[in-house]
């Protein structure tokens, strides 16, 4: 430990950690993800994952490689299984459902404090949605969620050894998804702000950004030398401006981390911002400021910022438990536990597949949460495919080829398409089109499965027909209910030419 004043050592006094209570509610949390984690079927993303984990690389068009090695790790292992699938997912929700509890304790929350903390983590929207999946975002709230946690218990106790563990923890997040250089840029610029501007001129803490940097290095590797492809992923998301775009930024904030919790989280902000108690922790509260504000500039995903989230809800426990506690008859405590029920079941409602797939349509969740939908109908699809495939000649099927206009269509073919004897699909879509062309013996006729339209068939082949229409039987409105299923014939050139136009982005 380095020299520092006396008032900045490990306080004895400080609250016990909750180990029992934290431990039994990040387990929880688990345990519910993995049971429903077999319902419906596979997202579009998670069909990507599994096809990129056959092409192992140091990165993608779209994000790092540690969620498709992860998924070729865990497809291998089960044969498969879409539960092993999502296991690593359920794991992180866990991991951080603890840390979140220990960063409460740091802030001085007590007992009661971290397991409200956790409890209202383990139950937010954000958390379960992403948590149902296989996807970067938990692994990303996981590594921002140790950071704070890391520099928090550093800037109580001063102690230097905290600091090298950033390097591996920002190093591997780097690699599930760039965002913690967000909060890494916020950070730094909350703690130049307000302090304690002491931390960055510690050497170890150069040392960790070093290390951290030499774990991200392979993927900046592949970036730069693959013509910087997330630069271009940027500008498409800016384009796609879910929620509103940048006027929806905030309002997005609400709903994303259900909106009970804002009860809890804004005078968790506050109490960051203003509380003389908290002022050595200010450096939270005005990063996530800076996290929102980036975000808006830069014109990211809403859910960007939910990884600054942890230490709000954090403080905002602690004030809650004090509020409940300076009440008599128990009206606070009744409803402070009313509010945890409450945002538990919507929560559950509207994250988690617990409705039988004919009932979803006509559900709240169907509504809100458009991953839910995206889970549906994907082996209708290839059997709807299948059966465009399966009308043509034996002659014609040797040189058919499948294309796709996005990778969850190809993904789901790749997935349940050898039942059906199905070529291996194609798409220009992300890293599909890299993974491609098809081989120019592949003459045609060629099947096309997604919003194309005739004009937009027309540079490909000299005559198109709708073949076939996807119906997912369970009146599901999502992405690729209704999608035209189309034969063309008489292709205009050989796929090695004609593939540079396919490529797409968005």
């Amino acid at each position: 430990m380095s020299s520092g004043s006396p008032q900045w050592t490990d306080d004895p006094a400080r609250p016990p950690i909750a180990w029992l209570p934290l431990g039994a509610v990040a387990s929880a949390t688990a345990v519910l993800l993995v049971i429903f984690s077999g319902r419906y079927g596979y997202h579009r993303d998670e069909l990507y994952y599994v096809v990129a984990g056959r092409h192992l690389a140091w990165g993608y068009d779209d994000q790092p490689p540690l969620v498709p090695a992860l998924a070729r790790l865990t497809d291998v292992l089960s044969g498969g299984s879409l539960v092993a699938l999502r296991s690593p997912t359920a794991l992180a929700v866990a991991a951080t459902v603890l840390l979140v509890g220990l960063l409460t304790r740091e802030l001085g929350g007590d007992r009661w404090a971290q397991l409200l903390a956790a409890t209202l983590w383990a139950t937010s929207g954000v958390v379960l949605v992403s948590g149902h999946l296989l996807s970067t975002t938990p692994f990303d709230i996981l590594c921002w969620a140790a950071i704070a946690l890391l520099v928090t218990r550093w800037v109580r106790t001063r102690d230097d050894r905290l600091l090298p563990a950033l390097g591996p923890v920002v190093g591997l997040g780097l690699l599930a998804k760039n965002l913690p250089l967000l909060f890494v840029a916020a950070l730094a610029g909350a703690i130049l702000i307000s302090g304690p501007r002491e931390l960055l001129r510690r050497p170890a803490l150069w040392i960790a950004a070093a290390v951290a940097a030499a774990i991200w290095a392979p993927n900046l590797w592949w970036q730069a030398t693959h013509d910087w492809p997330q630069l271009t992923m940027a500008g498409v998301i800016r384009e796609d401006a879910d929620f509103g775009g940048r006027i929806g930024l905030v309002p997005a904030q609400f709903l994303i981390m259900s909106p009970p919790l804002a009860l809890i989280w804004v005078p968790g902000l506050w109490r960051l911002l203003r509380n003389p108690q908290a002022r050595p922790y200010r450096f939270l509260g005005l990063a996530f400021l800076l996290v929102l504000g980036l975000v808006l500039v830069t014109g990211g995903r809403e859910y960007y910022p939910a990884g600054a989230f942890p230490a709000l809800m954090a403080a905002g426990a602690i004030a809650a438990v004090g509020w409940a506690r300076r009440a008599s008859f128990g009206l606070r405590r009744a409803l402070l536990v009313a509010l945890v029920a409450v945002n538990a079941v919507t929560t559950v409602a509207i994250a988690l597949p617990v409705y039988p797939v004919r009932w979803y349509p006509d559900t709240i969740q169907a509504a809100i949460n458009d991953d839910a939908g995206e889970t549906i109908g994907w082996p209708e699809l290839v059997d709807t495919v299948a059966g465009v495939y399966s009308s043509l000649p034996l002659s014609e099927r040797a040189t058919t080829v499948i294309i796709t206009q996005n990778y969850g269509e190809a993904g789901a073919i790749d997935r349940y398409g050898p039942a059906f004897e199905l070529p291996a699909p194609y798409s220009g879509h992300l890293n599909f089109w890299r993974w491609g062309p098809p081989p120019d013996t592949a003459t045609g006729p060629a099947i096309f499965v997604g919003g194309w339209t005739a004009e937009s068939l027309a540079p490909y082949c000299g005559s198109a027909s709708v073949a076939a229409r996807v119906d997912n039987a369970y009146g599901v409105d999502n992405e690729e209910q209704g999608t035209p299923i189309w034969l063309c014939r008489d292709l205009r050139g050989p796929w090695s030419q004609q593939w540079v136009r396919l490529r797409r982005f968005g």
